[in-house]
């Protein structure tokens, strides 16, 4: 199945196509320059297996650049600042705190520009087969005139030009991407702006951890570049694999995936079990859904209960919780933290996506001991985490006072006074907090 396209909207107006996969540590994989088309990608066997190998473990981000693929076409302006945009829209619309970012060919530079300006952002910096400053190889620099007067023959030299002549049947479905992706008119303006991106003087700036991959036959670019790139990065690693092929989804993909997995898996969490002790318990249900139902009507309200419910367990989980799995939101969402910080800050995230989505979350919080069976928890936390929830006034987050003792010095945010409340199956009444954002 080809993954759902979705768009993001930049500060300039032009709209962004991306799709994501998988669930996880979030990866972006920027477009190699301006041709790119998401959706043909997919469609390709190597492709889309290399995409879905990816995803395995994390949420793989892919998106189309402005011009080019299923992005807004009409688009006269190509500059760094403009590249920076399309990915900040799309990072922004997912609601991306920390990211993996991978810059490959001519987003090169632009993903280093970007691991310089935001260096909290970023979480690690993969630069496969790319450059700081553009440098074409003379053969590209002499096909100008071709791309103005046979759009067709062009692109089939590029692709046996970055290939090899040998290739022809991969070559000639790259050629038939990049007809696709972009016009000549697009490729001729991009190609001059790309010209002029040059990130070098950021490289030492860098403090993401980095990983620079390359082939070590690959005519172009040379590995020397690479070795060029990771000397210039701080603490940066190099990794040199055998082929030719500039297309990490071609030849051997394996050992490529292997060195990605290594370098990622070092800033990943572990998957947490579901604590069998004490822990902090979100719960968050649709509010009024009785209502929606009648008025959306039962199919209509649970396709968009089930795409908020995936929303929301994506930010439970950068959140660095665990969403009890077999619950689907319109039966209630619970989720288990080991911190309380980290609960009202997912708490907040989940609220602004259900006022997003048009439907308002019921948000309640509570700490204490719960019992761990197979995929689910039980005991009198949850259900008193449930009760706060009830309580909470759509898209509020309503706190123990037992949560508000642990978060009250660390969350950053404040909290209102709602007073006692008699909760059923409570024998004691509990106070309960409004949380604000805003220390």
């Amino acid at each position: 199945m080809e993954p759902r396209i979705q768009y993001a909207q930049t500060t300039d107006g032009v709209s962004i196509a991306f799709w994501t996969l998988g669930e996880g540590m979030p990866l972006v994989y920027m477009p190699a320059g301006i041709f790119s088309h998401i959706q043909l990608e997919s469609q390709h066997p190597s492709t889309r297996h290399w995409y879905e190998a990816l995803a395995k473990g994390r949420r793989l981000v892919r998106y189309d650049g402005r011009g080019t693929g299923l992005s807004q076409r009409d688009v006269t302006g190509f500059s760094l600042d403009s590249y920076l945009t399309d990915l900040e829209a799309v990072v922004g619309r997912l609601g991306l705190r920390t990211f993996a970012l991978w810059g490959f060919g001519d987003s090169g530079p632009v993903a280093i520009s970007y691991a310089a300006r935001y260096p909290e952002r970023v979480s690690h910096l993969l630069l496969w087969c790319t450059w700081a400053r553009t440098s074409d190889p003379p053969w590209i620099d002499a096909l100008g005139e071709l791309m103005r007067k046979d759009w067709e023959a062009y692109t089939e030299t590029v692709a046996h030009g970055l290939l090899g002549w040998s290739a022809a049947e991969e070559a000639g479905r790259i050629a038939a991407l990049i007809r696709e992706a972009v016009t000549p008119e697009t490729a001729l303006a991009a190609t001059r702006a790309g010209n002029e991106l040059d990130a070098v003087g950021l490289l030492s700036r860098v403090r993401s951890p980095t990983l620079v991959l390359h082939r070590r036959q690959t005519r172009w670019p040379e590995v020397d570049v690479a070795r060029g790139l990771s000397s210039r990065i701080p603490d940066a690693r190099l990794a040199l694999l055998e082929g030719e092929s500039p297309l990490p989804q071609l030849g051997d993909t394996e050992s490529v995936l292997a060195a990605i997995d290594e370098f990622l898996g070092e800033g990943e969490p572990a998957a947490a079990p579901l604590p069998s002790g004490t822990a902090v318990i979100l719960f968050a249900d649709i509010a009024g859904s009785t209502a929606l139902t009648e008025r959306l009507g039962d199919a209509a309200f649970r396709d968009k209960a089930r795409e908020l419910d995936g929303a929301l367990r994506v930010a439970i989980r950068e959140c660095e919780g665990v969403p009890v799995e077999g619950k689907l939101l319109g039966d209630g969402v619970l989720a288990v933290f080991t911190s309380a910080r980290q609960a009202i800050e997912a708490a907040l995230r989940c609220g602004k996506a259900g006022n997003e989505a048009g439907l308002s979350l019921h948000l309640g919080i509570h700490a204490g001991d719960v019992i761990r069976e197979e995929n689910n928890v039980y005991g009198g936390a949850v259900n008193i985490a449930a009760r706060v929830s009830a309580l909470s006034a759509p898209g509020e987050v309503l706190v123990s006072e037992t949560v508000r003792s642990l978060a009250r010095t660390s969350a950053g945010v404040r909290f209102e006074d709602r007073g006692e409340h008699a909760l059923k199956g409570v024998s004691e009444p509990q106070r309960l907090f409004a949380v604000r954002e805003g220390a």
